[in-house]
């Protein structure tokens, strides 16, 4: 069932994004990629990435890229919105802060998925033990 779910949210966002070429990711990258983060795949307009933590993250903000995450295992607390507190720019149209003032409070878990709009502020808050998850990221040209 999770990899039926994994498959629709990839290739929904590969559709969306108007892939003309398949890019296939056998199952030990997909692994390897959920324990020691990884890129998955790329594209115009996005690219695709498997991702584990084991604590709190910084306040992120992207201009142009839209975040889609799908959460294989662990839990985490994760906030969205509001607005960015000590930011920074890291790079082009990528901003990093160390609070979130506001914002909507979510508790992530296996099953889960969350988009965030490019432009919101968003935070790992909490990670009491682990949490892996896939990334689509859909960049705005």
């Amino acid at each position: 069932m999770k990899y039926w779910l994994t498959f629709t949210v990839l290739w929904a966002a590969a559709v969306l994004m108007g892939a003309d070429v398949a890019t296939y990711i056998g199952h030990d990258k997909v692994a390897e990629s959920m324990v020691k983060d990884g890129s998955l795949a790329k594209g115009p307009g996005y690219t695709v990435s498997g991702n584990h933590r084991d604590k709190a993250g910084e306040v992120e903000v992207h201009d142009k890229e839209t975040d889609i995450f799908y959460v294989t295992d662990g839990e985490a607390t994760f906030v969205t919105g509001g607005t960015m507190v000590g930011g920074k720019k890291t790079g082009e149209g990528q901003w990093r802060g160390t609070d979130i003032k506001g914002g909507v409070t979510h508790k992530l878990g296996k099953g889960d998925v969350i988009t965030i709009p490019a432009g919101m502020p968003h935070w790992f808050k909490e990670v009491p033990k682990s949490v892996s998850y896939f990334v689509v990221k859909v960049i705005k040209e």
